[in-house]
């Protein structure tokens, strides 16, 4: 029987679309303010693709980055995982596409679709196969273009969701007291449809007839998901401390899935977490989906807010319902 291995986290890396639409664009599409926006999620513009940019040329751009920083190449890959919904086709897999414009001719490559948790659960399946000796390095993404999957005509929905990639490597290390610690991961399937797309699947596949109800776009009953996460993040969150026997006061950094700026205040104010142990990017992208947990890691380590040895607390939720948690303690060495 192998022993467990440590999953240390070596490089981050990170891609966002070049046009950026702001909330006074969006003033023009649909009705509704910046001010209101702005005061009611904390977003302030968000990045959306155009032109040859998909879900799998920003992921490759940011898995290059994560590589660079973990100073590994293509053929050091042994897994590549990503979270995503809107792959650049139905079939197959986008990590597959990923796959073969990296040239990781070794890497095994699928995708999880757990949308806006999509990152959180990638990269606790990495996790798994690095600590079980299985691989040595495994490439867990994040890509997303929600822009794709938006009615345009809908303010509940379309000012919330922007489009972007994040990449994170995951190292087998002999010291199991660094990177991934204690995970968590909770589903309630009874919960799908107050975040979902309808249409376009088995059950009701697009046709002629019903491809004019719009029921192929994301649709989202916005208070409910709203309570949902706030009780999601502060159940992941005190589930993986209490894994650790550690409390908030020993967390240098939340950082969480950025839907939402006013769910992730009330959830850090439940957990009594300080303003500066909370990471918000959300004001420059919005609600990335599956890139959103990693785009924060990335920001939050270049900015310098986290530092060798520090411990973070990375909380994500989305449809499903789904939601979970992660400790890492941090460190480079």
């Amino acid at each position: 029987m192998k022993h467990l291995k440590g999953a240390q986290v070596v490089g981050v890396g990170k891609c966002l679309p070049q046009k950026i639409l702001t909330n006074h664009d969006l003033e023009t599409m649909v009705e509704t303010s910046d001010d209101w926006i702005s005061e009611r999620t904390g977003i302030r513009q968000r990045h959306v693709i155009s032109g040859s940019e998909t879900v799998s040329t920003m992921a490759v751009a940011a898995a290059r980055q994560a590589m660079e920083m973990a100073a590994i190449g293509p053929m050091d890959l042994d897994l590549i995982i990503m979270g995503s919904f809107t792959a650049d086709h139905k079939l197959p897999a986008g990590a597959c596409m990923v796959q073969a414009e990296l040239g990781a001719k070794r890497a095994g490559a699928f995708d999880i679709n757990s949308a806006c948790t999509g990152f959180i659960y990638s990269l606790l399946t990495a996790a798994q196969f690095v600590k079980s000796g299985t691989c040595k390095y495994v490439l867990v993404l994040g890509s997303d273009a929600t822009s794709t999957v938006l009615d345009w005509t809908d303010r509940n929905t379309c000012v919330l969701f922007g489009d972007g990639a994040s990449a994170l490597v995951l190292k087998q290390t002999e010291d199991t007291g660094v990177g991934i610690l204690s995970q968590f991961m909770c589903t309630d399937g009874t919960g799908m449809c107050n975040l979902w797309i309808p249409n376009g699947g088995s059950r009701w596949p697009l046709t002629e007839k019903n491809i004019g109800d719009n029921r192929h776009f994301v649709s989202m009953s916005g208070k409910e998901v709203y309570r949902f996460a706030i009780n999601a993040l502060v159940e992941s969150s005190h589930n993986v401390l209490a894994q650790e026997g550690l409390t908030c006061k020993d967390i240098a950094l939340m950082v969480p899935h950025q839907a939402n700026a006013r769910i992730i205040q009330s959830a850090a104010n439940r957990l009594e977490l300080l303003d500066e142990q909370v990471y918000i990017n959300i004001d420059r992208y919005g609600n990335t989906v599956g890139a959103s947990v990693g785009l924060a890691l990335c920001d939050a380590w270049h900015e310098g807010r986290i530092k060798e040895n520090d411990k973070l607390l990375v909380v994500g939720f989305g449809a499903g319902l789904s939601w979970g948690a992660t400790l890492i303690h941090w460190s480079l060495k």
